[in-house]
């Protein structure tokens, strides 16, 4: 089956995603006569002119993110003989059900969010569930409407505890841009002999080390955490973790990291531990075919409870 790249734009209504499209599909090296399916998930006041493409061989269609169906979204495809998708999103919609919904043979390409910031604040306090799930799966995030001088890091702040490897772009009203340069260290050094990873930290470094297992493979790690019991794997094994808050209360989970220790049957679940343990980058269930941290203990030691129970990033 043939693949049909997707080029997802995610934001809030009037955040500049219609603006950013139109200028793209003007660019002749974006627009090289491909047949392009534009579907446009939110309709605010800019309008897309049609006029000023290179090639004429885009075509519109608006459709409502909560019901649209797979059979929908391939009868369009066919229809126009799409080569691409290029997808304004609703942003008061969740990206990944959305996602879910893609047919066969439609991959993400690249997914960037736009946002601006004269009202980026309000809908970070007010609706920061919605917020976090456009910059949790995002590319880049362009703040825009920044008066020149501004003081960003509040937005850096934001975008990369959300996202470490979003990259941030800033959008003045003097028509100048910058990149974000700032580099973000992580509070760990993990280059030493062993990595001690302080109570606060779990959450970065369960990030940081999911998304590189390989960075961290034949380091030793030393962290608190809580007792899991895996499933598929109840003899010489256990998760140990902590309870991890991205947004709000509602999307608390439990974040663990799979250990091979022989005296696991010992342990009793959810009392707190301290575990010293190697890691290696390897395939298990928890992350589904995918590489993944997979530690090996040294020694497993009981541990007083941490003065938070749940760390946030």
């Amino acid at each position: 089956m043939q693949q049909i790249p997707v080029y997802v734009f995610t934001g809030f209504l009037d955040s500049g995603k219609t603006k950013f499209i139109q200028e793209t599909l003007e660019d002749p090296r974006f627009n090289a006569g491909e047949r392009t399916l534009l579907l446009v998930f939110e309709e605010g006041e800019e309008e897309y002119d049609f006029s000023a493409y290179p090639h004429p061989n885009v075509y519109l269609e608006v459709l409502d993110q909560q019901t649209v169906s797979p059979k929908e979204l391939q009868a369009l495809a066919k229809k126009y003989k799409a080569q691409r998708v290029v997808a304004e999103l609703n942003g008061m919609q969740q990206v990944g059900d959305l996602y879910t919904r893609f047919p066969e043979g439609w991959a993400v390409a690249q997914e960037v969010m736009f946002a601006d910031s004269t009202t980026f604040m309000a809908y970070n306090a007010n609706m920061r569930s919605l917020m976090m799930d456009k910059l949790l799966g995002a590319q880049m995030v362009v703040f825009n409407r920044l008066e020149p001088g501004a003081d960003t890091m509040p937005f850096h702040k934001i975008a990369r505890a959300a996202n470490r490897r979003i990259d941030i772009l800033y959008d003045y009203t003097d028509d100048t841009t910058a990149f974000d340069d700032v580099v973000d260290p992580l509070p760990f050094d993990i280059n030493a002999p062993v990595i001690e990873i302080n109570d606060e930290d779990y959450a970065l470094w369960y990030r940081d080390v999911t998304e590189e297992p390989q960075k961290y493979a034949g380091k030793t790690v030393r962290f608190k955490g809580q007792v899991a019991m895996l499933r598929r794997e109840k003899n010489g094994m256990f998760a140990p973790g902590r309870f991890v808050m991205t947004c709000c209360a509602d999307d608390i989970q439990f974040l663990g990291v799979p250990c091979v220790y022989s005296n696991s049957k010992s342990l009793e679940p959810r009392s707190w531990v301290m575990v010293e343990a190697t890691i290696a980058a390897q395939k298990h269930p928890l992350y589904q075919g995918e590489l993944g941290p997979v530690l090996t203990a040294i020694r497993v030691e009981p541990a007083t409870p941490a003065e938070q129970d749940v760390v946030t990033f």
